[in-house]
């Protein structure tokens, strides 16, 4: 295990005092009173929780994601450890050290693809050390996934998390982001991503979130995929207790493909809430956005879709579609797509369901002698097989199988 321990250079000094400056001047969204934010109430939201600096990535407990990886890079509080060893061509590393080590890049990339006019990407931007820095050089063929891990030590802290991941062109790799606690107790997680996939690259990308489920998460993920390059991302949303999450892919060349595929599974009083942004700037640029969801108990989610094409972009096809199903009758989902289409040659669709179990089926199947429980999990099941069924069969398919079905585990208990 190799622990990282870099100063800031002055390129991220700068950004850091200028990030500061921003969000002083920023105005703090209010329920109900900024677009976007009509469904996620900030007002128990504890900022003045102190920023989490000591951590051992050491202690972070063994999960199945990262089982495999050829190098998985662990942050808990400041403190950021890598074990394994890069293939050629790839480069993982902190963040901050890749701002000295690799300041073309980093200075090239970083910030540009979030919203810096977001009030919590600005605080991540104040805020973060450490980090995750993943570059794969131009044709390499990474053969074994990357793990990027953040680790929240411990609750009443605030953990920023900041990834920047460059797949240069005609590269292959397979990235797996991490998101865990080590307690129950409240925290705040404030993780900022964004994803830069080169001309003809193919890039699989797996985001899991697994924090404590009174642990608020606010934070951004962004991609941007070049011509003829290929982004199939996999987010799973499995624990958290209330927040908001920005999911973005933008399409920038010509044959440009985005696949996203996104499992949540909620229970108790989890609020998730997921904005998901398709934007093609680019003709002949293909996105498929899934998006389902499991709620039990009290639990809401929320997920708003945009498909925005720009002038020009023609014969693009997009779709995007949320099916949510409610396991208890005290659960409550919203599903809101939306098209911003400036082009006349395209194909958009989009889709939107959610449901309660269906009785007759449950009859139907308790009729057969399965007790009530291993019914409605067997419809559970059959629901969740279409996200599992979007991968290709292989360990990448049976991962996100594996993290699904332990969470179920859990909401239907």
């Amino acid at each position: 295990m190799t622990q990282v321990v870099s100063a800031p250079s002055v390129f991220l000094t700068d950004r850091r005092a200028a990030a500061g400056e921003r969000g002083r001047a920023l105005e703090f969204p209010s329920y109900r009173g900024r677009p976007g934010w009509e469904f996620t109430s900030l007002e128990k939201l504890d900022l003045s929780l102190p920023v989490a600096v000591e951590g051992d990535p050491g202690q972070a407990p063994e999960i199945a994601e990262a089982d495999g990886a050829v190098v998985t890079l662990t942050q808990s509080g400041e403190q950021v450890d890598i074990t394994g060893t890069a293939p050629d061509g790839v480069t993982v590393t902190s963040l901050t050290e890749a701002a000295n080590s690799h300041p073309e890049l980093v200075e090239q990339y970083l910030g540009t693809l979030v919203d810096e006019e977001d009030v919590f990407v600005t605080r991540n931007d104040a805020l973060w050390s450490g980090g995750a820095f993943v570059h794969v050089a131009r044709g390499t063929q990474v053969d074994g996934p990357i793990a990027l891990r953040v680790h929240q030590p411990a609750a009443g802290q605030q953990q920023p998390f900041r990834v920047l991941v460059v797949i240069e062109d005609g590269a292959t790799a397979e990235v797996r982001e991490l998101w865990d606690s080590a307690d129950d107790g409240e925290a705040i997680l404030l993780p900022v991503t964004e994803i830069i996939v080169g001309h003809g690259a193919h890039l699989r990308y797996l985001s899991v979130q697994e924090v404590s489920e009174k642990t608020w998460i606010l934070g951004a993920q962004r991609a941007a995929v070049a011509g003829s390059a290929v982004l199939d991302w996999a987010v799973l949303g499995l624990g958290g207790g209330a927040g908001r999450v920005h999911l973005d892919v933008t399409l920038d060349g010509e044959g440009a493909e985005a696949r996203v595929t996104g499992a949540t599974a909620t229970r108790g009083r989890q609020h998730l809430d997921y904005a998901t942004k398709q934007i093609h700037t680019a003709p002949r640029s293909v996105s498929d956005l899934a998006f389902r969801g499991i709620l039990n108990g009290r639990s809401t989610t929320v997920w708003s879709g945009m498909i925005e094409v720009v002038p020009g972009a023609q014969k693009i096809d997009a779709f995007q579609e949320s099916r949510n199903l409610l396991v208890s009758k005290k659960a409550h989902a919203d599903a809101i797509p939306g098209l911003e289409i400036l082009a006349n040659d395209v194909r958009c669709t989009h889709a939107a369901a959610i449901s309660q179990l269906d009785t007759d089926q449950q009859f139907y199947l308790q009729s057969r002698g399965l007790d009530e429980t291993a019914a409605k999990r067997l419809m559970i099941e059959g629901f969740l097989t279409a996200t599992v069924q979007r991968f290709d069969e292989g360990p990448f398919r049976d991962l996100v199988a594996g993290a699904i079905d332990r969470r179920l585990e859990a909401v239907l208990a």
